[in-house]
């Protein structure tokens, strides 16, 4: 089969090789997937720098979300296990971790409806509890992470603030459905904030940048309001001032999806069911800008990580797969 590998550690687009080589083989509580659309994520272009909290050992195949078909002939999604990830022919995955995929969603869709969106319904519901008529501030709302926040908080009846960089991302944001773009290229976020609030702020803000998006956002914040801290694109952690979180009375919500698989998987269980059903009925649909070949995955996590795409990115492995 063919595989994207990673032998060291480095940029995307010059260290990742595609190889041939054999399919790998399911260890225990494994199945062996063949797969039909991968999702390009951030954390793919961490993984090959070796800056991801996860460090599978070289070499190793990245793509950490995919829709693909198992040996019984279901079709799933799920997060592969590495090293043996999404961007191949075929994928290994924890048996007990698969999910059926909507069939309301074709394989690129589906293959973007897991971590984004499962993110978004944890830090929107689970950790912020965003409620109807509240207002939703997300920065990098035409991201992949940030386009599925900005869905979810629509669905939930809030009224959604998009923060994007530059006028193409503008007008994705605007299709998505924000009820309010600000530029942060050309506009004053925390001045155009507080004029869209009548001077009130966020009652929940959706940050996976860090960085100048996290001070704007404990500057635009409400009274009461949350603060959910999903990650850091911008490649600058910041150093909350907890004397401002106390005077302004407002929470910092830590967001680290991943841990529902292993603390809480039953929960993972409902919030895909939870999106489906919505998925069903058109609240949401995930937004994929782009379907590339699997000879292109390098090139696309490339761009992903220099922040150069709208929504998701999804490998397409069109004819199959031969072992």
């Amino acid at each position: 089969m063919q595989a994207w590998q990673v032998h060291e550690n480095g940029e995307p687009s010059e260290v990742m090789r595609l190889t041939d080589t054999e399919p790998p083989t399911p260890g225990d509580g494994q199945v062996l997937l063949r797969v039909r659309a991968a999702n390009v994520n951030f954390p793919d272009a961490l993984l090959c720098r070796g800056q991801y909290q996860v460090r599978p050992p070289l070499p190793f195949t990245p793509g950490v979300e995919v829709c693909a078909d198992t040996e019984d002939g279901r079709r799933v999604i799920a997060n592969p296990a590495l090293p043996h990830g999404g961007f191949a022919e075929y994928a290994l995955a924890d048996a007990n971790a698969l999910l059926p995929a909507p069939d309301s969603l074709d394989d690129a869709q589906a293959a973007a409806l897991h971590i984004g969106y499962q993110t978004g319904w944890f830090g929107l519901h689970r950790r912020a509890h965003l409620e109807a008529g509240e207002t939703l501030l997300v920065h990098a709302a035409a991201g992949g992470v940030g386009s599925a926040a900005v869905q979810l908080g629509k669905a939930a009846g809030a009224t959604v603030i998009g923060v994007v960089g530059g006028a193409a991302k503008a007008a994705v944001a605007r299709e998505l459905g924000c009820d309010i773009v600000i530029d942060r290229h050309t506009e004053d976020v925390v001045a155009a904030v507080k004029e869209a609030t009548g001077g009130r702020g966020a009652d929940v803000i959706y940050d996976p940048v860090g960085g100048q998006a996290y001070t704007q956002s404990a500057k635009t914040v409400a009274f009461e309001g949350r603060i959910v801290v999903v990650g850091f694109a911008s490649g600058t952690i910041p150093s909350p001032a907890l004397n401002h979180a106390l005077v302004k009375n407002y929470s910092i919500l830590g967001l680290h999806w991943g841990l529902y698989n292993t603390k809480n998987p039953a929960l993972v269980r409902h919030c895909h069911e939870q999106l489906t059903a919505l998925a069903a009925r058109g609240a949401i649909e995930p937004l994929v800008s782009e379907r590339v070949p699997l000879e292109d995955a390098a090139r696309a996590v490339q761009r992903v990580a220099d922040g150069e795409t709208t929504g998701r990115v999804t490998v397409v492995l069109e004819k199959g797969a031969a072992a």
